[in-house]
């Protein structure tokens, strides 16, 4: 068990003993400049008189360690208007409530800054019916309310119910009252909270504004946990605005009827339901980030929604209205897996602007459940627009107790207006440059309701700016960690924080987390060939590097990676000479490689299952029978100053993708500076978008032994100083065998190769495809300077078969270049013939005809992509980049001269 871990469970456990003994919670008994507590003068003089630093609407608590501020404790029920202030942390013992139920009402007042904490489950604020709470934190000074291990530094990503939580109950109507005498109402809340509901819809129950709550929802009854935040009957004229719950036991946060609406809302870690409505809530919420565990621990799901469980049609109908939310799933598979949003129990709503995604592992994304349910999908009475689904398993289908599908939850989806199925492209939670969330957004402000604010784009962010900076917990890690992760070693460090070092082959998770660099020693390898299967994941902003060429990171067959940096925190895999400042230059390291399980043309085809291949460099076998493997994930992640020659003869490319499936997300990814070549694929169907290769010493993209991805918006740039350089793309099929099956055959559309004018044993050239290769290229750009070598070359009898018979294909394209062509398909014709026929295809005098530096000038209508194939996306221009929509911005080297 890690120290932390223990001394957490002793602390708890000394806690539980003192609260035993009866009396306040003693953490620390020493003295205490702010409460003058405890050490008498000794020598059986006496002890100067205790003051106490509280007000008289509370008694004084013992300090707390590391905690510069007297310690006050509340209890029982507020009567009169309080105000809790930011130089005291204040204790909840067991139920505090501000006011009786519609008697002896009060105000709570609590300043910026301020902390609340709770010593046990049993403690836990209440805000009675027509009283009121005014929690108004600014971005710099939220007000927190946690547990006392948090404050004790105790508490950690699997910390959850070290309190109760904030409950809010109000006189506005709920579908649980007799709708014939709501002024009588009375529902009793969860947790013996008391009880809510009534006639006043807009019922002021005061204001939240920048405020956590973390830590909390313990199980104050049996089977009964108390949410973050539960909202119980409030009305309108409560203002909600900047909240947070972290690490919920129950739901995050849950409307049981009632009408407040809420903006700006983040979610996070919550182990049941990340947003939950009942009973006839009909608010709004606006700008919403919901985002389970990061390290797959419990979670349901994103919203899980209901009219009433005992009464399905029972009126008012909840139907609230959300827009612009971010759901982000994690992998956790238990009794409740994490899923995305589920509408039943007879609910209405009006979803508009809404991303739901997840790793692999993460279940169904949306699903409508219940006749009524299912009823009101149909008649409008759920709308869900403007909205993407990016989830591998997107849909489950509405099914009555006979097994009948009742509603097609994927037909009705796609169905609505503006709705997409596909990649979201987040960079964490913020939408990447190039993301289709930008831009496709419904304006719900001018056409559903002046509420909302008007946007433009769907998901809780707009890709540039981050409202959650500044006032919330665990989405922008600390900048430096207290110890290495399990699984690395601390080391000294070189970088001037903490590093960490990882070694030869481990077959645990492991969890590269911000706040450290981390250090390659040798061949480091993640898993053991399909055995001893481990997960490596790499937070945003993670740095790893190597210090000699023999240091190099090895995803194994049955292994993944999950490296998921963003546009703003990429992860930087590079050479200790840049992390130190020292002069960079290719091969300083070994670089990336990946091994899977995918079919390659040099397995047996009739014994896939046993394929065993050895990689480049001594990486490890891969291959086999599944194209659709998952090796994991990289986005946003950039790979420097590789290439060694691990063994006489065999360099290793920046990032290689041995064997690779379809089921590898990539996206986002550059490699800078190899000496060998930048990307290479040997086999597999692995896909790949944004792809950035700049200065490498070979060819920047190479394919062979039978890949059959594809790849959008990809630029090869060469060495701006004419540093060595050779193709733009090398292209074989297998060099052992030209006709071997299966025939690599790629999809490539949206290119850019700018080349230079290197000229040595192997040329600046742009394209050349040879031994059996065939290829589908669509919307390229190749140029370069004059001193360029030739742009497209067809090289091998096979391959120009390929292009004769119209199976290699190369379309939508301008060539740019001194040299343009060589050669000929051996019928007559020549290469550039060839191009020339085929449909969109041009010549252009020079590079200053078709680029404005990166940026595609050129005017050739495009190929339709999207009819090619769904990964595609449909753009208004050819090559890589265009202005305007750079998603390049922001996180690559080496693009600009």
């Amino acid at each position: 068990m890690a120290l932390r871990k223990m001394v957490k469970l002793s602390a708890i456990a000394s806690a539980l003993m003192l609260a035993g003994c009866g009396g306040d919670l003693v953490v620390n008994a020493g003295s205490n400049s702010n409460n003058n507590t405890g050490g008498g003068t000794g020598g059986g003089s006496t002890p100067p008189p205790v003051v106490s630093a509280c007000p008289s609407f509370s008694t004084q608590g013992t300090s707390l360690a590391g905690v510069n501020k007297p310690v006050c404790e509340i209890t029982g029920t507020i009567t009169s208007d309080t105000r809790l202030t930011a130089n005291i942390a204040w204790s909840l013992s067991g139920k505090v409530a501000v006011g009786n139920d519609n008697a002896n009402s009060a105000t709570l007042t609590i300043e910026p800054g301020t902390t609340l904490f709770g010593k046990s489950g049993a403690d836990f604020l209440v805000v009675a019916r027509g009283s009121k709470i005014q929690a108004v934190g600014t971005r710099t000074a939220p007000i927190i309310m946690t547990s006392v291990n948090d404050m004790l530094g105790l508490s950690d990503e699997e910390s959850t119910a070290e309190w109760g939580g904030l409950v809010i109950l109000g006189n506005a109507p709920t579908n649980k009252c007799d709708p014939a005498n709501l002024a009588n109402c009375r529902v009793e809340s969860e947790g013996e909270a008391g009880p809510y509901g009534g006639s006043n819809p807009e019922d002021d129950s005061g204001a939240l504004k920048y405020v956590q709550v973390r830590y909390a929802g313990f199980e104050v009854i049996p089977d009964n946990e108390l949410n973050g935040i539960t909202f119980g009957g409030v009305g309108s004229r409560t203002v909600v605005e900047y909240i947070q719950v972290h690490n919920n036991l129950d739901d995050g946060v849950e409307f049981f009827g009632g009408t407040v609406d809420a903006k700006y809302v983040v979610l996070t870690g919550n182990r049941d339901d990340s947003l939950d409505w009942a009973d006839g809530w009909t608010g709004r919420m606006q700008h919403v980030l919901v985002r389970k565990a990061q390290n797959d621990t419990k979670a349901n799901r994103g919203i899980e929604a209901d009219n009433q469980s005992g009464n399905f049609t029972a009126t008012p109908v909840s139907k609230p209205r959300i827009a612009n939310m971010t759901i982000i799933g994690n992998n956790f598979d238990g009794e409740d897996d994490s899923e995305g949003i589920l509408l039943r129990a007879g609910t209405a709503g009006e979803l508009y602007n809404i991303i739901v995604t997840g790793p692999s592992g993460m279940g169904e994304c949306f699903e409508i459940n219940s006749n009524e349910s299912v009823a009101n999908a149909g008649n409008g009475q759920i709308i869900f627009r403007n909205s993407i689904i990016d989830c591998a398993e997107p849909f489950r289908n509405s099914v009555d107790a006979a097994g009948n599908v009742t509603l097609n939850a994927e037909a009705w989806f796609r169905a609505q207006p503006g709705n997409i199925v596909g990649d979201a492209l987040l960079g964490g939670y913020i939408p990447a440059p190039n993301s289709p969330a930008l831009g496709n957004g419904y304006n719900v402000a001018n056409n559903v309701d002046p509420w909302f604010d008007n946007v433009t784009y769907i998901g809780a962010f707009d890709g540039t700016n981050d409202w959650t900076e500044g006032w919330t917990i665990g989405l922008h890690p600390e900048d430096d960690l207290a110890a290495c992760p399990v699984g690395t070693t601390q080391v000294n460090s070189l970088t001037g924080r903490l590093n960490c070092q990882l070694s030869g082959d481990i077959t645990t998770n492991v969890t590269l987390a911000t706040g450290a660099d981390y250090v390659l020693s040798g061949r480091v390898r993640i898993g053991n060939d399909n055995r001893s299967n481990a997960t490596l994941t790499i937070q945003p902003g993670v740095t790893i590097f190597g210090k000699s060429g023999a240091d190099f990171l090895v995803i194994t067959r049955g292994s993944k990676i999950e490296a998921n940096g963003t546009a703003a925190n990429p992860i930087v895999m590079t050479s200790v000479q840049d992390v130190i400042g020292s002069p960079t230059a290719a091969g300083q390291w070994g670089g990336l490689v990946l091994l899977g399980n995918a079919p390659s043309n040099k397995c047996d085809q009739a014994n896939l299952a046993s394929c065993q291949i050895e990689a480049e460099g001594d990486a490890g076998p891969y291959g086999g029978a599944n194209w659709e493997d998952n090796s994991g994930r990289l986005n946003y992640v950039v790979v420097k100053h590789a290439g060694f020659e691990v063994i006489p003869d065999n360099e290793l490319n920046g990032i290689t993708f041995f064997g690779v499936g379809s089921q590898t997300q990539c996206s986002n990814i550059q490699v800078h500076q190899n000496v060998d070549d930048g990307v290479e694929f040997f086999g597999g169907s692995v896909s790949c978008k944004n792809v950035v290769l700049t200065s490498n010493g070979d060819d920047s993209l190479d394919w062979a032994d039978g890949w059959r991805g594809n790849m959008q918006f990809v630029i090869v740039k060469h060495d701006a100083d004419d540093a060595k350089a050779n193709r733009g793309i090398e292209a074989d099929n297998q060099s052992g065998n030209f006709t071997a099956l299966p025939v690599s055959n790629p999809i490539i559309a949206n290119m850019t190769i700018i080349g230079n004018n290197f000229d040595g044993d192997d040329d600046s050239e742009g394209v050349l495809l040879r031994a059996g290769t065939n290829a589908k290229l669509h919307n390229f750009i190749i140029t370069g300077p004059t001193g360029m070598g030739e742009c497209l070359e067809i090289e091998s009898n096979e391959s120009r078969a390929l292009a004769a018979s119209g199976e290699l294909q190369m379309t939508h394209s301008v060539i740019a270049c001194a040299e343009p062509f060589r050669g000929n398909l051996g019928n007559g014709t020549t290469v550039e013939q060839w191009f020339l026929a085929q449909e969109g295809n041009s010549v252009a005098p020079n590079q200053a005809a078709v680029l404005k530096g990166i940026y595609t000038i050129d005017t050739t209508t495009p190929k339709v992509m999207s009819t090619v194939n769904p990964f595609f996306e449909n753009v208004d221009f050819i090559g890589a980049v265009k202005e305007g929509r750079d998603w390049t911005a922001g996180w690559t080297v080496g693009l600009q001269d």
